[in-house]
């Protein structure tokens, strides 16, 4: 199986990315379950404004959308801006959108029978809402979104450290990351026939 995880930081590469380093705890715990990963920072691409899946020369999400069609499981990772979802990620959302043109005879899109998470990072309050956001719009266009198949990190309202200064609260984020990748995975073996993996103990 395969994974792909959308990194919505707004850090450019090289800079470290504090939501790359937690969802970097699920994309390890699915790789110890045998799924391939790879993850793909957006805003390193030009990525251009728009609701179809091709928005013409110079747009680079054509590329994204080939890898969504290829993953089985999809990651959505974002940072907390003013108690919500960063820009890139809203705008990966928006070019989703152009999925609900790309169905069968039947009508349905072709991300039925895969499924998606998120991952949330920030050292602001707004997690919540963040995964509730998301989550709804990746419904919508027909994803599977498993219980507990998302994680967050945060020290609460107010400035503070990042995620990669600290390891205050890593614990909770870090194995609720783990336990929704595994949940992730369960999701996507069933949904697509195979044997679910074998249970292990959490943590």
């Amino acid at each position: 199986m395969k994974a792909l995880v959308l990194n919505c930081t707004l850090k450019a590469s090289p800079e470290t990315s504090n939501t790359e380093a937690l969802a970097r705890v699920v994309m390890t715990q699915l790789e110890k379950d045998g799924v391939e990963t790879e993850i793909v920072r957006l805003v390193d691409l030009d990525i251009r404004p728009g609701v179809e899946s091709d928005m013409g020369e110079g747009d680079d999400w054509p590329s994204v959308h080939a890898k969504l069609k290829a993953a089985d499981i999809l990651v959505v990772a974002t940072p907390t801006w003013l108690g919500q979802m960063s820009s890139v990620a809203k705008r990966a959302l928006e070019r989703m959108d152009g999925i609900f043109s790309e169905t069968d005879d039947q009508g349905r899109t072709w991300v039925m029978g895969k499924v998606a998470g998120v991952v949330v990072t920030g050292n602001e309050d707004g997690a919540h809402h963040i995964v509730a956001t998301v989550s709804q719009a990746l419904i919508d266009i027909g994803w599977t979104v498993p219980g507990q198949s998302w994680t967050y990190w945060h020290l609460g309202p107010g400035p503070g450290p990042d995620y990669t200064d600290t390891q205050q609260a890593h614990a909770y984020s870090d194995t609720v990351g783990r336990n929704a990748a595994r949940n992730l995975l369960w999701v996507a073996r069933a949904l697509a026939g195979a044997p679910a993996p074998a249970q292990e103990s959490t943590g």
